[in-house]
């Protein structure tokens, strides 16, 4: 049975459709660690603005003051002593004793997970063309608007625990994964960063 340390916090970021949402779950059901996303702290935010998220999204893009506000709570996370998953963009680079994980995919496997998913009405495209242009081109957007904003290289693996290509692997393996290597961790293993 894995044991891992009281006030662990496990912070996972990657490509889009690489399935960041659906592990952090897993991990959560299978740790009983509490789930945090940045979509959730955004909403709380929020909702003590009094304003939807929408609006707070385009509020952010002239008032520095939103992401200060949601980048501090998860550096205060980094003193909670309660242990986390945290499914966020950014979390690695602002808990930085966290476990960082990397989920990358093929962007042809992102666009098919994502048109395929009927719970994602926020990303509607009309054709696996314009979604692979869109999903390439946000990614390079972020990329490059968090090392301007923060220093943080989120294409430098080097960065990161632990890199898993979930391409041609079910959620449930990719969970398997970072289990395995979390317990070769805890026994004092080296274990590989890339899978």
């Amino acid at each position: 049975m894995l044991k891992i340390p009281s006030g662990t916090k496990i912070t996972i970021t990657g490509d889009l459709g690489s399935g960041k949402s659906a592990v952090s779950k897993i991990l959560c059901e299978r740790t009983g660690f509490e789930y945090i996303s940045t979509g959730r702290v955004q909403r709380q935010l929020a909702q003590e603005i009094g304003i939807d998220t929408l609006e707070m999204n385009r509020r952010a893009d002239t008032d520095p003051t939103i992401d200060q506000r949601i980048d501090g709570i998860f550096v205060e996370l980094g003193k909670d002593p309660n242990s986390y998953i945290i499914d966020s963009r950014m979390a690695w680079f602002f808990l930085p004793d966290s476990f960082k994980i990397y989920l990358q995919t093929d962007v042809q496997v992102a666009v098919q997970r994502i048109m395929n998913d009927p719970n994602r009405d926020s990303e509607q495209y009309a054709s696996a063309e314009e979604a692979a242009q869109k999903i390439l081109a946000r990614k390079a957007s972020e990329n490059a608007r968090f090392l301007t904003k923060y220093g943080a290289d989120c294409a430098d693996f080097n960065n990161f625990d632990l890199v898993i290509n979930t391409a041609n692997r079910t959620q449930a393996q990719v969970a398997e994964v970072i289990f395995e290597v979390l317990e070769g961790r805890s026994q004092g293993k080296e274990m590989k960063r890339f899978w």
